[in-house]
């Protein structure tokens, strides 16, 4: 007896069609994850604490103590064999601030790991000697100086962009652009890493989007209008891959430059500028404000440690035209 099939042609057609399309992003995700040769980013963490949020509204994790496992995200990460760079500005008087970034950063950042430090300086004689681990090393590289602090942060973008170009590119898979007057006071690992990573403002992470300090005029390229905006991101904090903070720090220079030939300067420039930025192109992973903390702040109930903090400091002793 012939048998015959009561589901129509083109309904097994488009059934075919649904598993191809399937079959292919599942591939594609699947050779995505060799090729970067690092895992799906949130693999390695989980919402274990209810106190906070730990998922941005596009799944990407937001790292707070008590969301990873230090133990298991290290052993992912190690046998990849990976560099990370980390660069600072120590200009003029910030020069005395590199000694306890470093010695600190020896004690927390990315222990077991091996990490290329760039500093540049305008003052190269007076940066200290400190004694680095096995596989860590750095480099100084003379920048000129200036009379406005002002200045020397326009430029921050564009010479970290042009470093990544002639010479980062070379040494190290990941970069993490810091703040050079903070401390390292806990363990910053493995579970920063991702392809675009940022940090929430210690400032804003407690307030609405109606108070975050975008750039709020039209007429500059930083420009975000009420209804735009997830987190307030603080500008002391670059990551990712090196070639997704090449992208980054690329944009971000060429539309500041735009403002400047309109003599338009961004509410907290080239923050303001970043803040647009990750807003267009999603981070992959969000720090908490544990790693981005001030000293002057006094440490409330979420922020169960503070990795990373910018210190007390008198702007009118350091900054020249303060």
């Amino acid at each position: 007896m012939r048998f015959i099939p009561v589901t129509k042609p083109y309904v097994l057609l488009l059934s075919s069609g649904l598993i191809l399309i399937v079959g292919y992003w599942i591939f594609w995700l699947l050779s995505e994850k060799i090729r970067r040769c690092i895992p799906v980013e949130d693999d390695t963490l989980s919402p274990r604490r209810t106190d906070v949020v730990s998922v941005t509204p596009w799944l990407a994790p937001i790292v707070w103590e008590g969301t990873f496992d230090p133990v298991l995200i290290d052993n992912i990460y190690k046998p990849m064999n990976l560099t990370i760079a980390t660069t600072v500005f120590a200009v003029g008087k910030y020069v005395s601030f590199l000694k306890d970034f470093l010695e600190t950063a020896e004690k927390h950042f990315m222990i077991n790991f091996r990490v290329r430090y760039y500093v540049f300086t305008d003052r190269p004689n007076e940066v200290p000697s400190v004694n680095l681990s096995g596989g860590r090393h750095l480099t100084v590289i003379s920048i000129p100086g200036s009379n406005r602090w002002q200045e020397i942060s326009a430029q921050r973008m564009n010479i970290i962009h042009n470093t990544i170009e002639t010479q980062i590119h070379k040494e190290a898979d990941y970069l993490f652009c810091l703040d050079v007057d903070s401390k390292f006071r806990f363990r910053w690992g493995s579970e920063s890493l991702g392809r675009l990573v940022s940090v929430i403002h210690p400032g804003y992470y407690d307030t609405t989007r109606n108070n975050f300090p975008y750039e709020r005029r039209p007429a500059s390229k930083a420009f975000m209008s009420m209804d735009q905006g997830d987190y307030y991101y603080g500008g002391a904090m670059i990551g990712g891959l090196v070639e997704d903070v090449y992208i980054l720090t690329k944009e971000c220079q060429k539309r500041f430059e735009e403002d400047a030939k309109n003599s338009i300067k961004a509410a907290w420039q080239e923050e303001s500028h970043l803040n647009r930025y990750l807003y267009y192109n999603k981070p992959s992973k969000v720090l908490s404000p544990e790693y981005l903390w001030q000293d002057f702040k006094a440490r409330t109930k979420e922020v169960k440690v503070i990795r990373f903090s910018g210190v007390i400091k008198n702007y009118a002793a350091i900054r020249p035209n303060e």
